[in-house]
Order: structure tokens, then sequence, then C-alpha cells
């Protein structure tokens, strides 16, 4: 298991994931909600448990915004209230156990981590190219 540091854009909200080896990937989503949240074709992401996060500057200020997901249950995102560099999202459906984590703000992730699957296939813009296996929406559990 790796360490690795993040922080928001604005430096008020910083934070360390743990990671174990098979984590240390970018999960790609093309569902569009993320589209929305961040302006672009896809977010960078990964699923670890709730653990190995540790919000070390900015915890009791970060913003929370809930929408409902494709499975109708509560998805909880958890933001920097100053820029809006959101750190992490708790969905519902997971279980409490799990979040997923914005692996594109992680200092060494954004710059070592690789494409390890794409989801929400299905609203993938045409003209992307796949860069990993993909998922219609979520991989089989």
């Amino acid at each position: 298991m790796t360490s690795f540091d993040a922080h928001c854009h604005c430096g008020q909200t910083e934070w360390t994931a743990k990671l174990e080896p098979e984590q240390q990937g970018h999960i790609l989503c093309h569902c569009d909600t993320c589209k929305y949240l961040s302006g672009s074709t896809f977010t960078l992401n990964q699923i670890i448990p709730t653990s190995s996060l540790n919000i070390t500057k900015g915890a009791s200020k970060l913003g929370k915004y809930t929408y409902y997901g494709e499975s109708g249950k509560g998805v909880h995102c958890y933001f920097c209230p100053n820029c809006t560099s959101h750190v992490y999202h708790q969905q519902e459906v997971m279980g409490p156990d799990k979040i997923v984590l914005r692996t594109g703000l992680l200092t060494e992730g954004i710059k070592n981590f690789k494409p390890a699957a794409e989801i929400f296939g299905k609203a993938k813009l045409p003209w992307e190219k796949e860069v990993a296996q993909t998922f219609d929406t979520m991989p089989p559990s």
C-alpha cells in the first residue's frame, strides 16, 4: 500500500489516500453527471475503502452536494468550498465503506497512473477512443 498526497486547486483542502497497487490506475467515468461537474468528457477516479482517505486540511469545511444516480440512490459529492475541487464522492449504492476518489487530483496520480477501466461507456462521446476496457455502466461486481 502506498500513500499519495493531494490538494485542491486553491490549497484550502489537502488529503492523503492509501492505495493498493491494483488501485493505482484511473477509472474514467463518462456519465453525464461527471461531464457536468467537471466540464470535461470524463473524470479520473478510483473506488477505495473510506478508511483509505485522510483529509489532513479543511475537513470540517468541505462542501457537500447530493444528486441521485442511475440506481435512484444518493451520490454525495464532497468538495472544497472555496475552489470547488471535488475530493471524493460517496455513493449510497456502494455502501458506507467505499468512496470514489478523484485520482486526477493526486500529485503523483495525475502524472503516473494509467487508465485501468472506463465506465458509463454508453454515454461516451462518439469521437473518444477507447483507452481501457469499457463497461456500459459499472463493471460486474
